[in-house]
């Protein structure tokens, strides 16, 4: 695997903070799959959360956003939204949270 992300319509706060569950549950099951793959055998080297920045997407431009961190076009200012700081924490710890998050991604 050399990549993997999902882009959700993204609502950020008064304060531009995004709580992007859906993305954070998409990472969540995944980062579970490429475990029980290594579990079972599996030569898994790397794995790559596309994207770390919300950027320009060469087939939707700036109307999706895949980012990990939320840039204001306006001010490009950064913020990490709850997707960032979950994966962050898993990366730091080299460990998925006990239990799995619950979402409707399917």
């Amino acid at each position: 695997m050399t990549e993997n992300g999902a882009a959700y319509p993204d609502v950020p706060d008064a304060d531009g903070f995004v709580d992007d569950q859906d993305r954070l549950a998409f990472f969540d099951v995944h980062l579970r799959a490429v475990r029980d793959a290594i579990d079972a055998g599996a030569d898994v080297r790397g794995y790559l959360a596309w994207s770390l920045l919300d950027n320009f997407e060469w087939a939707y431009g700036y109307h999706q956003r895949f980012g990990l961190v939320r840039v204001d076009y306006e001010t490009l200012e950064r913020i990490p939204k709850a997707s960032g700081l979950w994966y962050a924490r898993v990366a730091a710890s080299n460990a998925l949270p006990a239990g799995k998050v619950i979402s409707h991604v399917g």
